[in-house]
């Protein structure tokens, strides 16, 4: 059985599963290059960023200056000993107005800078998604044989929504924060290079500080992840296993086996969480010794009359705001990270190898009857290593071909190179004379009805799912092929007939589903059909209407199976026999006993009396 890797959840509260780019430098071009289109729309909404922060930035000042004004209206008489209150309420109003309007100027440019990246991230993940649905159809079936099938919808989920929030939230975030970071020092200059100097010493010391808790957490967020890793599989396992376990008797066992596993997991937390944890006390420290320099300084400059109340005010609240930039950088360089890595997952995606393009030749194919001719078929899924070599047969319209062979024995190749999922490499392949080479996949498709072993039904209706890909026939042509199949009746039992929905809650068995894919495979009317042992996962009743409901699809079609029991093939034209890859046997039933091979000793090995 082949072993998937299980990804891992990431620890709680882990700032270090960032997932980085095997080439950072070459996947930001590729995602650059790809943005092209979008390039001045995005440079656009980055401008309203910067200005949105800008607007934002002037106001703490502007408060700090209607502070001023009150203090230049209150003023002490040392001879009558009281207040006099003269404040220039006008000029105050007049600061108020001004806030008020950086407010709304930067409110309304963050705004349309949040319109314009929305619409383009919506642009850039329908673009992507578009050119990754198109991509899966030009793959080659080798492809989807050798990659995990989550992996690949995660990339087209995941990694594709990643790309968009990304430049959607993180990169405008990134450049406001920059810019909200060079103006409050800019404006933290003007008021007193005394005071932004003593505020400028406690960012490295902060930031020092920080990198070297976040360096010690790194291990203890590794081993979080890899702790809580084991014990989510064990609980699974657990939990599918749970009938063998109290069969045998395995709790205790299994018990101390999570105990530790647990005890492990909360070491792990608990470093993770107590390290990561001092992050905010030690910012705090280092805040409010700032605040108390900056208090100091201030009131001694004030002393001196070199300041006014409200340039110590500004100075404490724009000390305040650089701790907000400064740790959303470190988030957006983190995200735009982990961004960079999906997109290149997307692009290599993208860029695998495609089928061979095929040139569309005009063929009457309403003719064809269903006579195949394999000349010296030669195939290899490596260059390196043929498994079929010079195979020749011939079948006639209206037979039934036989594939047989062990577990792994390669039948589905045949058929994938009847359907022209891979390429042969040597010989031809004749549908009533014509070549496979002459015929596109598309073509080739028409020709074919197929009932595989695993049902497949989409969301929707029966009658939707009957005359998938004829949509053209109407509701008494399915119902037709509904009475051959014996399933109308089935069928008209259920809730809304053959409007009703198919979904998972729908109570419908193995063997009924079995029944509308053959209804399925009627309606597709082709001349040539392929079963892949329909009946292997139903009870003994549903096989007896299966094996009748097929028996009628064979009528006048070419028919090729994939058996795994023989006593369903006896009757076979002709018996292809297939062991680790290579064609073995070719002849009838009769014919194989008689040689007393491979088919013989398979054929024994499941009747054999005891």
């Amino acid at each position: 059985m082949e072993k998937r890797n299980q990804a891992r959840p990431a620890g709680p509260h882990s700032p270090m599963a960032v997932e980085k780019a095997k080439d950072f430098n070459q996947s930001l071009k590729k995602l650059f290059k790809y943005l092209k289109p979008y390039h001045a729309t995005i440079v656009i909404a980055l401008v309203f960023a910067m200005l949105g922060a800008i607007f934002s930035i002037v106001s703490p000042k502007i408060q700090g200056e209607m502070t001023n004004e009150i203090q230049k209206g209150i003023s002490f008489d040392v001879l009558t000993q009281k207040f006099d209150m003269s404040i220039d309420l006008a000029a105050i109003g007049r600061l108020a107005i001004i806030l008020l309007v950086l407010y709304l100027l930067s409110l309304l440019f963050n705004f349309i800078q949040g319109f314009i990246m929305s619409d383009v991230a919506q642009k850039i993940t329908r673009s992507y998604r578009t050119q990754l649905s198109q991509k899966v159809n030009r793959l080659p079936l080798s492809y989807f044989d050798s990659q995990l099938h989550g992996n690949m919808l995660s990339i087209i989920t995941n990694d594709v929504d990643l790309v968009a929030t990304s430049l959607n939230q993180s990169l405008p975030q990134l450049m406001s924060s920059i810019t909200t970071i060079l103006g409050i020092i800019i404006m933290m200059f003007t008021i007193s290079w005394q005071m932004t100097l003593i505020a400028l010493i406690g960012i490295p010391v902060s930031a020092v500080l920080i990198m070297l808790i976040m360096g010690k957490t790194q291990g203890y967020f590794k081993e979080n992840q890899e702790a809580l890793g084991d014990i989510n599989g064990h609980i699974e396992e657990v939990f599918s296993g749970h009938q063998v376990i109290k069969v045998n008797n395995g709790h205790p066992q299994l018990q101390d086996k999570f105990n530790g596993l647990n005890n492990r997991l909360g070491q792990a937390i608990w470093k993770s969480q107590f390290f990561s944890g001092l992050m905010m006390p030690i910012t705090s420290l280092i805040n409010n010794l700032t605040y108390v320099g900056i208090a100091v300084v201030g009131g001694l400059l004030a002393l001196e009359g070199k300041i006014m109340i409200g340039g110590i005010q500004s100075m404490i609240q724009y000390v305040r705001r650089l701790q907000g930039p400064m740790s959303q950088i470190a988030q957006s360089m983190t995200s735009l990270q982990s961004a960079v890595a999906a997109a290149e997952r997307v692009h290599l995606f993208l860029e695998e190898d495609e089928m061979s393009v095929e040139t569309e030749t005009i063929h009457d194919l309403s003719g064809i009857q269903g006579n195949i001719i394999f000349e010296n078929v030669s195939f290899g899924y490596h260059p390196d290593k043929r498994i079929i070599n010079g195979f020749s047969a011939a079948v006639r319209a209206g037979q039934k071909i036989a594939i047989v062979g062990p577990t792994g024995a390669g039948k589905t190749t045949l058929v994938n190179l009847l359907m022209k999922f891979y390429e042969i490499d040597g010989g031809d392949i004749l549908f009533d004379g014509i070549s496979i080479h002459d015929l596109t996949r598309q073509q080739i498709a028409s020709l074919f009805g197929m009932v595989l072993q695993d049902t497949w039904l989409f969301k929707g209706s029966i009658f939707e799912n009957l005359r998938y890909g004829n949509e053209e026939l109407t509701l008494e042509e399915v119902k037709a092929a509904a009475e051959k199949v014996n399933v109308a009746h089935f069928i008209e039992s259920l809730p809304h007939s053959y409007d009703m929905i198919l979904d998972e809650e729908s109570n419908i068995s193995a063997g009924q589903k079995q029944l509308l894919t053959i209804t399925r495979a009627i309606l597709e009317d082709a001349p040539m059909i392929i079963l892949d042992e329909a009946t292997s996962w139903v009870d003994t009743r549903s096989e007896v209407l299966i094996q009748k409901a097929m028996d009628t699809l064979m009528e006048g079609r070419t028919t090729f199976v994939i058996a795994h029991r023989l006593s369903t093939i006896k009757n076979s034209d002709l018996i292809i026999v297939m062991d680790q890859g290579d064609i073995v046997e070719v002849g009838n039933h009769e014919q194989l006993m008689k040689q007393a091979g491979f088919y013989y000793n398979l054929y024994q090995s499941q009747f054999e009396l005891v």
